[in-house]
């Protein structure tokens, strides 16, 4: 896990939280679904960095998705990378394959 401005998740996650433990998470939450091969991840990481910039209230989870990982099913994630903006546990925002740095602020904004 990484938050703060200061530290930036560049590993996914291979074990993720249960949906239980993220149900009960405080604060804001950014879950990033995806894989360190896929090209659409690995192109918008310099994005969603960028992004995550102006918030370092922002917890930022990377989470290795793929067949039988029943994190990425329970949000019903079909495409990667697929951020994930939570408050407290419930979803606010989502955004599928971030193609700029507004995109992911856009996120942010329109969810607070």
């Amino acid at each position: 896990m990484s938050s703060g401005q200061s530290e930036i998740n560049s590993n996914y996650l291979e074990e993720a939280p249960t949906l239980e433990q993220v149900n009960e998470m405080q604060g804001d939450i950014l879950l990033e679904f995806g894989v360190p091969w896929c090209p659409h991840c690995q192109l918008a990481q310099p994005i969603v960095q960028e992004g995550l910039k102006d918030h370092p209230e922002l917890t930022h989870i990377k989470l290795y998705d793929g067949k039988g990982k029943p994190l990425g099913r329970a949000f019903k994630v079909k495409l990667w990378p697929t951020l994930i903006l939570l408050h407290n546990g419930l979803e606010i925002g989502r955004l599928i394959r971030p193609t700029s740095t507004e995109d992911v602020r856009h996120l942010f904004l329109s969810a607070h």
